[in-house]
């Protein structure tokens, strides 16, 4: 069984469309899902974004879930080369995440993705700044926070692993919140917290507005490419 991590739900909005027999999971996630995709069974759980919570949901998918034969870490990302637009989809060849980089097979070679060096970190690059601080330093063309712990796990586990990202912030774009100021203690995006932040400056309303259209139709795309990738 080949299980998809993402750190949200809303990430799996456009590749759960296109799985069958979906189910419903009782388990200890924010989100967890089985069913069929082209004749293959599939896993789909989230549990909130950086690398301990994704950690979290790949191990109960094994506790839980029949024998894993395949990890893949899916879900949103930003550019932090000029090179990457919105909506592209990013395949990883390497995962770069403190003083470890492990190669990653690539799930899809086809030329409607994009390929390189992802950073993994436990935090949201907020700003355009920070992007081009991190592309001179690590030379990765992405950043996104989940995959590092989902590689280790893959590794121990001795499972396939795959990670494979949908760009919604460009290398020149800055959000208008700093999210990484708007996480809970166990480290998810607090909408409440989001909200209110929101509230106390209405003029990053629109921008925020336009984050979250992007996202869905990021989300889209990903899942296109996902129920057409061969793993």
């Amino acid at each position: 069984m080949l299980a998809f991590v993402a750190a949200e739900a809303r990430e799996f909005k456009g590749l759960l469309g296109k799985v069958e027999r979906v189910t419903r999971l009782n388990w200890p996630l924010d989100f967890a899902r089985s069913g069929w995709l082209r004749d293959r069974a599939v896993l789909l759980v989230a549990n909130g974004p950086g690398a301990r919570l994704a950690g979290r949901a790949a191990d109960v998918a094994k506790e839980y879930g029949k024998e894993l034969d395949g990890l893949a870490s899916v879900g949103f990302c930003g550019a932090l080369s000029a090179a990457l637009e919105p909506c592209d989809i990013f395949v990883a060849t390497e995962i770069h995440f403190v003083a470890h980089a492990l190669s990653v097979p690539l799930s899809h070679p086809s030329e409607h993705c994009k390929t390189g060096k992802l950073l993994s970190m436990d935090r949201v690059a907020s700003t355009a700044d920070e992007k081009a601080a991190l592309y001179r330093e690590t030379g990765a063309e992405a950043i996104e926070m989940e995959a590092a712990g989902l590689a280790i796990r893959a590794k121990a586990w001795s499972v396939p692993f795959y990670a494979i990202r949908v760009v919604t912030d460009t290398a020149t774009e800055s959000f208008p919140l700093d999210f990484n100021r708007l996480r809970d203690r166990a480290g998810r995006f607090s909408r409440t917290r989001i909200l209110a932040a929101a509230l106390r400056r209405p003029a990053v309303v629109p921008a925020l507005l336009h984050l979250n259209q992007r996202c869905n139709t990021a989300a889209n795309a990903l899942g296109d490419f996902l129920a057409d990738a061969r793993f």
